[in-house]
């Protein structure tokens, strides 16, 4: 019992820990690369609620996708912290600030 209570434990302290926070702006994906574009937040939003996905724009340049849409939709067009798991280019969310 004590085994499978600190098995559990290890898991999901494991979890948290690999949880990272990532900075920038939420613009729609065909805009990230348009330097103009870049702080659009009227279009971001536009394009978002009309089904393009959502990417973050880093200050850096670097767009990372966002594997949960339903969880960053209502930040189009804003600068946020994100706090997630990145696999390779692609976010899952856990929380937005």
């Amino acid at each position: 019992m004590k085994i499978t209570f600190l098995a559990t434990l290890f898991l999901a302290l494991s979890a948290i820990a690999s949880a990272e926070d990532f900075k920038g702006f939420v613009i729609d994906q065909n805009c990230a690369s348009k330097p103009a574009m870049k702080e659009d937040a009227a279009c971001a939003e536009r394009c978002i609620k009309r089904g393009t996905p959502a990417v973050l724009l880093q200050a850096d340049g670097k767009v990372l996708k966002i594997e949960n849409q339903d969880k960053i939709k209502e930040f189009a067009g804003k600068n946020v912290t994100i706090t997630g798991k990145l696999d390779g280019d692609k976010i899952s969310i856990e929380s937005v600030k």
